[in-house]
């Protein structure tokens, strides 16, 4: 691995740090505005203050039309490699244009006006991308919801943003097997109780879907009608501070948070990162390799490389069995792929099945510059596994859905920095953190604590919570007044780098998917005979982490524990959806609990994780842990205590 003698990154941390404001504003100028702002960040406007509030802009046209604009329309846009239907299909920017102008019209022609919202629930296939550039089009603002999710939780969104317009596909396909989409729809819509009534479904061959005559319109009709007519709908002129989109994220509380993403600031950042980040640039193929119904696959397949003038893989298979674990080496050679981005659970599922990276050598990757992981946090034997068999520079990065680009990282762009393997290295521009404890108090190097963001966020992090600024305060920014709580436990070493150990409330990461334990136990809590219930995340060699549940019966239940955990099983994986990875449910006597009545989570995690660990002195009853091991050590999961 070639690292450059020395980065240019002190030199750029310390201009931002002397001038935000002027740092954003020259950033701005790699963008196409219809309208330059005049002021970078406004103070005053929002929660925390907004930046570029004059601006007017449009997002679609600085992803697709001023690259055709100059000249560039011939230069691919997007790869979909689908091992899953063993296609192939190829889109340049100019026929990505086309395509999007107009299913933009389609969507104008449904009545939706800007501003209003418009949900997609599709899977991996360049129609989806094409939808959520349509919508930014004409100001709609996208809602996308990951495919994998169930019908329940595709109404609690709904009912939250409201939409005007409905966009799905009759089906997603997995390894093996076929998940149809519309069924699902049909079912949340009953479940909702907002009642979208136009719903455009794209037919796909694998598994068409039954439309319902009053709601629901072919998408491919419905385009053809559209070209033939020659309707084309024209990039409308936003205000940079106007929503782009609405990405629910799991809240703690159970309700769906809905992260608002606005489109100036948006534009910046992703520019920004792509050259300075990730190293790339315009012509080169960038590779993603999440789902778009995640803030990666929105930042980093659709938008990010887009608006780079670069060529974005779009994946619709498994880093394993799709065919085998060579999979995402094939994609780098065949695609000349330059820069990659996964989860840190994709190589981890590669090392199991091929550990000593055999099928690596059937391909030539030497086109790829570098590996970045992000999504969870990157284990230094994952880490040091990939560096040796692929002799390029692993990169991890930490962000989250709120900040919608890294928030700390080794930027390749400006040249690396030394790594330090379990930590993504330093902040990027923009970021200036703290680890505090719980009175907000700074903590000195090398200590635990709370990460915070000083206020305020930059360019491309959320400016509030959908419909929700008073919920956006009380959950970010209320604990740490002039800090935005990252919910992420760790600490900064004598060097400024941050190493980032954990999450501080109840969201698991189930291979790199956030999901909310309160969520799980609400369905739990659901079943007639449960009285109370707890749900863990525990650590799991490949995913990361994966929920186990402990229920309590109720007194007087005849049916077996046995029959009843499976049940469990089978709720929390219909409610809540497969990606979910629910398959542990214990019943057991009682749950452990302070003398407050707070359930002793984090304990029963480390029995679980089979770390030391002592009863806490606010523990009602000691002995219950003890419990709680034994039954775990039935399933094989608990370890030894201290």
């Amino acid at each position: 691995m070639n690292e450059p003698a020395k980065s240019r990154y002190p030199e750029l941390y310390a201009r931002w740090k002397s001038d935000p404001v002027g740092f954003w504003g020259e950033a701005a100028r790699a963008i196409d505005w219809f309208q330059a702002p005049a002021t970078v960040f406004d103070a005053r406007a929002g929660v925390y203050g907004r930046w570029y509030p004059d601006g007017v802009c449009n997002t679609c046209h600085n992803a697709i039309d001023r690259h055709v604009a100059a000249g560039h329309g011939e230069r691919l846009a997007i790869i979909h490699d689908s091992p899953v239907t063993d296609t192939i299909r190829k889109l340049t920017y100019a026929e990505l244009k086309t395509e999007v102008e107009t299913l933009a019209a389609v969507i104008r022609d449904f009545g939706v006006e800007t501003g209003d919202r418009v949900l997609i629930y599709m899977p991996m296939i360049p129609e989806t991308l094409i939808a959520m550039l349509a919508c930014a089009r004409i100001g709609a603002v996208h809602s996308v919801v990951f495919g994998g999710f169930a019908a329940r939780e595709l109404a609690t969104r709904i009912d939250d943003c409201r939409p005007a317009l409905l966009l799905a596909a009759s089906c997603g396909i997995e390894p093996g097997r076929i998940v149809p989409y519309k069924p699902l729809v049909d079912e949340a819509i009953s479940l909702s109780t907002v009642k979208p009534t136009s719903c455009l479904v794209f037919q796909r061959p694998q598994c068409e879907a039954e439309l319902l005559a009053d709601r629901d319109h072919d998408w491919a009709s419905m385009i053809g009608k559209a070209k033939a007519a020659g309707k084309a709908a024209p990039c409308v002129q936003l205000l940079a501070t106007d929503p782009l989109y609405v990405l629910y994220t799991s809240g703690t509380t159970g309700k769906p948070k809905g992260v608002v993403r606005d489109n100036g600031g948006h534009l910046v950042a992703l520019d920004w990162s792509m050259r300075n980040l990730y190293g790339v640039e315009a012509g080169d193929t960038y590779w993603a390799a999440s789902d778009v119904g995640w803030v990666v696959g929105h930042s980093y397949i659709v938008y990010a490389p887009l608006i780079a003038g670069c060529t974005s893989v779009v994946y619709e298979g498994k880093p394993v069995g799709t065919p085998d674990a060579g999979s995402f080496w094939r994609v780098i050679a065949e695609h000349k792929v330059r820069s990659f981005f996964t989860a840190p659970t994709a190589f981890r599922a590669i090392k199991k099945e091929d550990p000593q990276a055999k099928h690596l050598a059937r391909y030539d990757v030497s086109c790829l510059r570098a590996l970045f992981l992000a999504g969870e946090r990157a284990d230094p034997d994952t880490v040091v596994w990939a560096e040796q068999i692929l002799k390029k520079p692993v990169i991890d990065h930490w962000w989250q859905t709120e900040t919608g680009w890294c928030i700390a990282g080794n930027p390749l762009g400006l040249g690396l920095l030394p790594v330090k393997h379990g930590s993504p290295t330093v902040p990027m521009p923009g970021y200036e953190l703290q680890v505090v404890d719980e009175a907000a108090r700074p903590l000195p190097p090398n200590q635990m604590g709370s990460i915070v963001v000083k206020l305020p966020l930059p360019p491309g992090a959320f400016p509030t919570l959908w419909q929700a600024d008073d919920r956006m305060r009380d959950s970010y920014l209320a604990e740490f007044p002039g800090f935005y709580k990252t919910a992420d436990a760790g600490f900064l070493d004598e060097d400024g780098y941050v190493f980032v150990m954990g999450r501080t409330d109840d969201i698991i990461n189930v291979a790199g998917h956030r999901l909310s334990t309160g969520g799980m136990e609400e369905v739990i809590a659901s079943h007639p005979a449960v009285a109370e219930c707890a749900v863990i995340g525990v650590s799991d060699a490949i995913k990361g982490e994966r929920p186990c549940g402990f229920a309590v019966l109720k007194s007087g239940i005849s049916a077996s524990p046995a029959d009843i955990e499976s049940e469990l099983v089978a709720m929390v994986r219909d409610k809540i959806g497969p990606v979910a990875d629910f398959r542990i449910a214990l019943t057991v006597a009682r749950l452990p609990k302070t003398r407050s009545g707070k359930i002793l989570r984090g304990t029963m995690r480390k029995i679980a994780d089979g770390e030391e660990w002592t009863a806490p002195s606010t523990v009602e009853d000691p002995v219950v842990l003890t419990e709680i091991e034994a039954a775990l050590k039935e399933r094989g999961l608990a370890g030894q205590r201290a």
